[in-house]
């Protein structure tokens, strides 16, 4: 298919149709057009020539639906900053990018010291950019951009390191976005609602192929999982994407049946769904298409499971995207048989750029395509352990690095944590190895209990040494009344890990 710059994304949208939902105003597509040639107009006055990096570090709203579009427009380079993080990871991303402009919150502009900021042209508030677009009356034209020039660097939450940007152009956004749109059916009276990260790929594609079909996103920072019923309610939202940890709230409430009457689909990212949360979900949304999906930032999006196999297969992670070549690679480096385990390589236009003025990184992960490859080229060795069955379909195994090696034996922490999550008595598990002396690593597992607590931490290692083998067995299971998230939104093993080694 024909590949375009990527602010014509909403050139095609009927002008009179709502595409943002803000919660004091609705834009059609017109405005949108209208806007973000402003916007385009004033970035490229303020950010100076092609290519220079323009950073956002603020909550969901006009500025941050917009700038993603406004800053390809004016042949820059957007690097979203999640809200979420602290001072030390932004004047990071702020450095290692060499971004130019600076736009976001009052408050969050505020926590940086002068150092942080030292190597900007300017740093602005976004309420004074806006203002400053719509009075310079500048408006660009629609970009003539090369589709693979680079639109922007998404930085990962740094949760085994300092965060590291992945550079995607004009070409991986588009297609992307057209990808998503077409394997969900979105279509022009659609309505999503946008909770996950804007500095989240998918985050970000829930604006970009939403509008590429036509229909309107609400974008929504929400102070707890009832806030996202009320969204669903006020919009008559459609289409709902969420992380695991987000998705176990979202099932324990309570919907009113006209609410959840309105989704039409909902899409899962960021980690595996367990069988009894897909339950939940369908018995709570009987109406709506679940869609399973695994991805990596390097890649965006890898596969997808049709929903109408979801209550048949509710772990796999189904097969490749449109404009993916998934190929399994065994440890003598052929294509992994039936069955057999490997990892997961990805291929074709979805591949990024590489990291940013990170060549080392780059040549780990970016590496030339598997021969059996239809596109060639380079592709993302994500480091991930899946199987191939004979039907096609895929299920993740586990991270290579984050395998439990205890006693010889290579341990996966989801094999653990599914477990623990089908007795009915946890709602939430995390299975580590901290170093032990004997073992190498022993299994440590984090949980929070589903109802009574003291029933739960009796019942659990009875039932967790009735199901596994001894050598899965946790040596000491730790309760939480609540979990942690990162900034990604997903549970933080890294933490977890590091509170439990002290």
């Amino acid at each position: 298919m024909a590949v375009r710059p990527l602010d014509h994304l909403v050139l095609t949208g009927a002008d009179d149709s709502p595409a943002l939902l803000l919660r004091d105003r609705v834009f059609t597509f017109q405005d949108l057009r209208s806007r973000i040639a402003a916007l385009g107009g004033w970035l490229a006055d303020q950010a100076g020539g092609p290519g220079a990096r323009v950073a956002s570090w603020a909550a969901k709203g006009e500025l941050t639906c917009l700038l993603p579009l406004a800053a390809a427009r004016a042949g820059l380079i957007h690097v979203p900053i999640n809200p979420l993080l602290k001072r030390a990871q932004v004047a990071h991303i702020l450095s290692d990018s060499g971004a130019r402009l600076l736009i976001g919150s009052a408050a969050r502009l505020a926590t940086l010291e002068p150092d942080d900021i030292a190597g900007l042209y300017r740093c602005i508030e976004e309420g004074a950019a806006l203002a400053e677009a719509a009075a310079l009356e500048r408006a660009l034209p629609p970009s003539a951009a090369d589709p693979d020039d680079l639109a922007a660097i998404l930085y990962t939450s740094g949760s085994t390191g300092r965060p590291k940007g992945v550079m995607l152009s004009h070409a991986n956004l588009w297609l992307g976005a057209e990808s998503v749109a077409t394997y969900l059916d979105l279509r022009s009276d659609d309505r999503t609602l946008a909770v996950l990260p804007l500095s989240f790929d998918y985050g970000q594609n829930q604006l970009l192929s939403t509008w590429y079909a036509g229909g309107a996103v609400a974008p929504l920072d929400y102070l707890t999982p009832r806030d996202v019923i009320k969204a669903v309610a006020r919009h008559a939202i459609t289409t709902l994407a969420a992380v695991p940890p987000l998705w176990v709230q979202l099932a324990e409430l309570d919907w009113p049946g006209e609410v959840a009457g309105h989704l039409r689909r909902l899409t899962n990212s960021g980690g595996a769904l367990t069988v009894p949360l897909v339950r939940q979900l369908r018995g709570l949304f009987p109406q709506a298409r679940l869609f399973a999906m695994y991805g990596l930032t390097e890649a965006f999006r890898s596969t997808y499971l049709d929903p109408a196999l979801i209550d048949s297969h509710p772990t796999s992670m189904g097969k490749a995207i449109p404009h993916a070549d998934i190929i399994v690679v065994n440890d003598a480096g052929a294509v992994a048989a039936d069955g057999e385990e490997g990892e997961l390589v990805h291929c074709g236009p979805l591949v990024a750029q590489g990291y940013w003025h990170d060549p080392e990184r780059t040549a780990e992960r970016f590496r030339p395509a598997p021969a059996a490859s239809r596109y060639g080229g380079l592709a993302v060795w994500s480091g991930d352990r899946v199987r191939r069955e004979a039907d096609g379909l895929l299920y993740f195994v586990g991270r290579r690095d984050a395998m439990i090696k205890s006693a010889g034996n290579r341990i996966s922490p989801q094999e653990i944590e599914d477990a623990a999550l089908a007795t009915g008595l946890v709602a939430e598990a995390v299975a580590l190895g901290v170093p032990d002396p004997r073992l190498g690593q022993a299994v440590h597992l984090v949980a929070r209990a589903l109802g009574d607590p003291a029933a739960a931490a009796a019942e659990l290692p009875r039932r967790l040494a009735q199901d596994l083998p001894n050598f899965m067995h946790p040596r000491a299971i730790h309760w939480r009344e609540a979990m942690p998230v990162g900034p990604n939104g997903k549970l933080d093993r890294t933490g977890l890990l590091e509170e439990l080694i002290g």
